[in-house]
């Protein structure tokens, strides 16, 4: 009987799939800066509707008061501000509010004013 020695392939060995080469990560200095310029008001689509973003600052401006993503969104809708087909239209504005609050922070146009409930920053 003849013994085979079994061997195990690394990834990057000599005969393994693809040519072990990965993507290298890029340093600081080569990824792209982001750029940070202020924002047009309230950009209207070509169907003269506003981005869901620019019609929640709208509904929160003209509110004066704190108000709930599914209080926003209600508002929107009824007075043609935006359409959506989405199942849940509140969800993903007080997501869209909340990534800009995170994201922009002091330059945000909104700001939590409690639980679940947006104003217009000030």
């Amino acid at each position: 009987m003849s013994s085979s020695k079994k061997t195990t392939k690394t990834k990057g060995s000599k005969g393994s799939k693809g040519s072990g080469k990965g993507k290298k990560a890029k340093t600081k200095a080569e990824q792209p800066e982001a750029v940070t310029a202020a924002a047009p008001e309230a950009p209207v689509a070509k169907d003269g509707k506003l981005s869901g973003l620019d019609a929640a600052a709208k509904v929160l401006a003209e509110a004066g008061e704190p108000l709930s993503a599914k209080a926003i969104t209600d508002r929107m809708i009824a007075n043609g501000l935006w359409k959506t087909e989405g199942k849940t239209p509140a969800a993903t504005i007080y997501s869209a509010m909340f990534r800009e609050i995170k994201v922009k922070g002091d330059a945000s146009r909104f700001a939590k004013a409690d639980k679940g409930k947006f104003t217009v920053a000030k």
